[in-house]
C-alpha cells in the first residue's frame, strides 16, 4: 500500500487523544480485573465466566450492531457509548466499596461493557475511514499510531498503574476507567462531522444485516482476514483465562509482578505496530500476514514451556509484537476495500466472528487447566495458532490483496466483492 498522501487531518489528532485516554484505563482494569476476581474465588471455571461475559454481546447482537450503526451518525455512537460505560462503572465500583462485589456482578457489569464495546468499536472502524478518504497509506499510518498508542497505555503503563491503584482499594482502578471513557466520550462529541454514505433502500434491519454477513463470507479475503483473530481469540482467551493463575502458581509472580508481566506484552506490541507499514512494504501485506501468525503460535509454545518469569516475558513480549502488527495491517486493509455504506456491517461481522470464539476460549482454558493443569490451555493455544496460519495462508495472499486493492480504487467497481479479481496484470503472490 502506497500513496503521496502524507497528512493526517486535524481531526484524526481529537480521535487519537481520546482513544489515549480510554486505553490507559483499560490498561488499568485489564490488570486489576483478574486480580480483583481472584480476591473473590480461585475456581478457574468462575473466572472464565467474568472473561467469557464481556465477550458474550458479540455472540449475541454482532451483524444487527453492525446494521444499526450504518444506520446511526457515527460520531454520536461513539461519545454515547462511552458516557453510558463510565456510568456503568460506577456499579461494581459502589459495590466494591460496599465490600457487597461478587462474581456475578462482575459477569453482568463486563457483559454490559461489551456491549458498549460492539457499538463503539464498530462506529470507530467506521468512522476512520470516512475521516481519512479511504486513502491505504493514511490508513495504515493512523492504524499504526492508534494501535500503538493503545498498545502502550492498555499494555505497558496502564496494568502497573491497574495493579498499584488496586492496592489502594478495590474500587479505585474502577474509577481510574470510568473518568477515562468520560473524557474520552467529551473528546468525540468534539469530532468533525463527516459525509454519510449515500443511503441505500429502506430494508428491514434483519436484511441489511444478512447483506453484510454474506459479503464477508462470499469473499475469500475478507472472509480469511476475519479467520484470523477468530481463531485467534480461542486460543489468547484460553491463555488470558488462566494467565493470573499460571502467573502466581508456576512461576511465582506476585500482585506487582503480574502487572509488569502484561507490560512485558504491551512492550512488543507497541514495536510490532510500529514495523508494520514496513512489513507490509518489505514482504507484501498478505506475507507479513501469515509470518505475524506464525510468530504468535510459536511465542505462546514458548510462553507454556517458560521455566521462570523473564522467559515468560520475553515469550509474551514476541506475541505481542506479531499481534501489534496484525491489528495494523489487517483492519487497514479491510478498511481500504470495503465499500463505505457496509463498512460497519463488515466490520461488525468480522469482530462478531473471533469475539463469539472468544467464549469457547475462555471455557476451554477453564477445562482444560481444571483437567490437566494449568500449562495445559498454553499448548493448546499454540497449537491453534499454528494451525490458523497453515488455513489461512491462501487466502490473505499477496495476490488476493493487490486485486482487492485494485477491485476498490475508483477505477474499479467498489460493490462488487474483492475476490472477483480484474483482468489486470497480478502482482506477484510470495506464498
Amino acid at each position: 500500500m502506497t500513496s503521496d498522501a502524507t497528512k493526517l487531518p486535524t481531526g484524526f489528532g481529537r480521535l487519537w487523544t481520546a482513544q489515549t485516554v480510554s486505553s490507559l484505563g483499560d490498561g488499568v482494569s485489564h490488570a486489576a480485573l483478574p486480580l480483583l476476581a481472584l480476591t473473590l474465588t480461585r475456581d478457574p471455571m468462575a473466572l472464565a465466566v467474568v472473561t467469557a461475559a464481556g465477550t458474550l454481546p458479540w455472540l449475541l447482537f454482532g451483524v444487527l450492531g453492525g446494521a444499526l450503526v450504518d444506520r446511526w451518525d457515527r460520531r454520536r455512537t461513539m461519545w454515547v457509548t462511552d458516557a453510558v460505560r463510565a456510568v456503568l462503572l460506577a456499579i461494581p465500583a459502589a459495590a466494591a466499596a460496599l465490600d457487597v462485589l461478587s462474581i456475578q456482578l462482575l459477569a453482568a457489569v463486563a457483559f454490559l461493557l461489551g456491549l458498549g464495546g460492539l457499538f463503539f468499536d464498530t462506529a470507530a472502524t467506521a468512522y476512520l475511514p470516512d475521516l481519512l478518504g479511504r486513502e491505504p497509506a493514511l490508513l495504515e499510518r493512523a492504524n499504526s499510531r492508534l494501535r500503538g498508542t493503545q498498545t502502550a497505555m492498555s499494555g505497558f503503563a496502564g496494568p502497573p498503574a491497574g495493579s498499584a491503584l488496586l492496592a489502594l482499594g478495590r474500587a479505585v482502578p474502577l474509577l481510574a476507567d470510568a473518568l477515562s471513557f468520560m473524557v474520552s466520550a467529551l473528546l468525540v462529541r468534539s469530532l468533525p462531522a463527516v459525509p454519510r454514505p449515500v443511503p441505500e433502500i429502506r430494508e428491514s434491519l434483519l436484511r441489511q444485516a444478512r447483506a453484510g454477513a454474506s459479503y464477508v463470507f462470499r469473499d475469500r479475503l475478507l472472509l480469511g482476514l476475519a479467520l484470523r483473530p477468530a481463531v485467534g481469540n480461542v486460543a489468547f482467551l484460553a491463555v488470558e483465562t488462566v494467565l493470573a493463575l499460571f502467573a502466581h502458581e508456576r512461576l511465582g509472580i506476585d500482585t506487582y509482578g503480574f502487572g509488569l508481566l502484561l507490560t512485558a506484552e504491551a512492550t512488543g506490541g507497541l514495536f510490532g505496530a510500529g514495523i508494520a507499514s514496513y512489513l507490509g512494504r518489505r514482504l507484501g501485506t498478505g506475507t507479513a500476514l501469515t509470518c505475524t501468525a506464525a510468530v504468535e503460535g510459536l511465542a505462546i509454545l514458548g510462553l507454556a514451556a517458560a521455566p521462570n518469569p523473564y522467559a515468560a516475558g520475553l515469550a509474551l513480549a514476541v506475541c505481542g509484537a506479531g499481534m501489534g502488527a496484525t491489528m495494523v495491517l489487517g483492519p487497514s486493509l479491510r478498511q481500504a476495500i470495503v465499500p463505505p455504506h457496509l463498512m460497519g456491517r463488515v466490520a461488525s461481522t468480522s469482530r462478531m466472528l473471533a469475539m463469539c470464539a472468544a467464549p469457547f476460549g475462555a471455557f476451554l482454558g477453564g477445562w482444560l487447566a481444571t483437567t490437566y493443569g494449568v500449562r495445559s490451555p498454553l499448548y493448546a493455544a499454540a497449537v491453534l495458532l499454528l494451525a490458523m496460519t497453515a488455513v489461512t495462508a491462501s487466502m490473505t495472499s499477496n495476490r488476493r490483496v493487490e486485486a482487492a486493492l485494485r477491485a476498490a480504487a475508483p477505477t474499479g467497481t467498489p460493490d462488487h466483492p474483492a475476490s472477483e479479481e480484474p483482468a489486470q496484470e497480478k502482482a506477484p503472490d510470495l506464498l
